[in-house]
């Protein structure tokens, strides 16, 4: 089993501003795991602030030794495999994973998203994502994203009024909201809610620093709308920690070390009674389309990475109707 790893800089077509952080590209690693004259494709989105980078990444990869592995993969015994190898680095974890999953499913000749027991059918829409701007530029990104039946917008700073404002002034598509730890006043933060769901907010990700597990249930109990946990819930055993913060969990691969482990989150989700978005870094179509494979489980999707680069390697996945098409195609079904 052969491993190849090559860095890119995914460019993002604007500069991409959060509560806190702004970027104009993001660090990849794209991953290529060969075995019995198939490929399986992989990606690591290394966003700078979460401590990955491409040294970190390559380090890692000089541990890795997969000659043990047998088809069917046995993912679970994989992910305590890769975690034993070093501590965090899930990024780079999660192009092992994807690239194993795309593998597999070229040598068994099985989607990828019928492993997990995933319907095409039942696809939800997916977001596309408006960061913090200008008026001006806020105006140009909402045109851009023509494409999409709802946008998220970023909020966190002291302009999260003027920019829904702004948006509302082009489109009264129906909205996301992430504040990504971004609000510090609990009272505030109930009659901003209100005010968002006046406005056609639906859901808010992570309103207060993930380390204030109190504040953030505080919230929970009295907000309008679901509030879900992003920074807060990175794997698994996050999730019973926080259970009871939060209405729901915002699941992206690159927290979650690939798509075995969201897989068993969206599932420990269920059982706790806690609803899920799946969500994404800045990333090519490779990783998108493993997100896309377990979208159907969930009950929102925030995988707008293709729409926010300007330079995806691989072509474009098929979208219609605010939603990613999965196709009959081995593996994740990559062109």
């Amino acid at each position: 089993m052969k491993i190849s790893a090559r860095p890119f800089k995914l460019n993002l077509k604007f500069p991409f501003r959060i509560s806190g952080f702004s970027r104009t590209f993001t660090p990849i690693i794209l991953l290529e795991i060969e075995h019995e004259g198939k490929v399986g494709l992989g990606e690591a989105s290394m966003v700078p602030y979460l401590g990955e980078s491409v040294e970190t990444a390559e380090a890692f990869l000089r541990k890795v030794d997969l000659s043990w592995l047998r088809i069917p993969f046995n993912f679970q015994e994989l992910g305590v495999h890769l975690d034993t190898i070093a501590p965090g680095n899930p990024a780079i974890k999660a192009a092992i994973d994807i690239a194993l999953h795309d593998l597999q499913g070229k040598l068994l000749q099985q989607p990828c998203y019928s492993m997990f027991g995933s319907n095409p059918n039942q696809m939800p829409v997916t977001s596309i994502t408006i960061g913090i701007d200008t008026p001006e530029v806020i105006i140009k990104k909402v045109r851009e994203a023509e494409l999409a039946n709802v946008l998220k917008v970023k909020l966190g700073s002291d302009d999260d009024r003027l920019l829904v404002e702004t948006i509302r002034l082009v489109t009264n598509k129906p909205l996301y909201a992430d504040a990504n730890q971004g609000w510090t006043d609990r009272e505030k933060a109930i009659d901003t809610l209100h005010w968002l769901k006046e406005n056609g907010v639906e859901i808010l990700e992570q309103p207060m620093p993930k380390t204030d597990l109190d504040r953030n249930a505080w919230i929970t109990e009295r907000s309008p709308i679901p509030i879900l946990a992003d920074e807060a819930c990175q794997r698994l055993e996050d999730l019973d920690r926080i259970k009871g913060a939060y209405h729901g969990i915002n699941i992206k691969l690159m927290k979650s070390a690939g798509m075995h482990e969201a897989y068993q989150m969206i599932q420990r989700a269920r059982e706790l009674d806690m609803k899920v978005l799946v969500g994404c870094m800045s990333e090519t179509s490779v990783a998108t389309l493993a997100g896309a494979a377990l979208a159907p489980l969930c009950d929102w999707a925030d995988l707008d990475g293709p729409f926010l680069t300007a330079n995806n390697p691989f072509k474009m996945p098929d979208f219609e109707n605010g939603k990613w098409q999965l196709k009959e195609l081995p593996g994740l079904g990559i062109e």
